[in-house]
């Protein structure tokens, strides 16, 4: 009987959490560290100081909000080179990478 409780219990999680609260997991996030250097760095510049797209260190973020970065990120901006990446990653890589960029990557 408790293996079926906790079942239930990881069904009903499944169905309630939203999609952000999706675990990266450290495979993957490797993969979109690699992402966000080689295909966010070919506009943004490769240390994240700017080119064709605007800078996107940690103080040129600063006061930005995480769920505004994600949503750039998954939707792109429209009548610009941002294209929109939610057809390649999921809400939760998306929140991971905005966390990414905001936290000094230094320390």
């Amino acid at each position: 009987m408790p293996k079926m409780l906790a079942a239930a219990v990881l069904l009903l999680l499944a169905i309630t959490l939203p999609a952000t609260a999706e675990v990266v997991g450290p495979e993957r996030a490797a993969q979109l560290e690699h992402l966000v250097v080689q295909d966010c760095g070919s506009c943004h510049g490769l240390t994240r100081k700017g080119g064709l797209g605007s800078p996107l260190t940690p103080e040129a973020l600063e006061g930005q909000d995480r769920e505004l970065i994600a949503t750039v990120i998954l939707d792109g901006v429209p009548n610009t080179a941002m294209p929109p990446w939610r057809p390649l990653m999921s809400e939760a890589e998306a929140y991971w990478i905005a966390d990414y960029l905001l936290k000094d990557q230094n320390q």
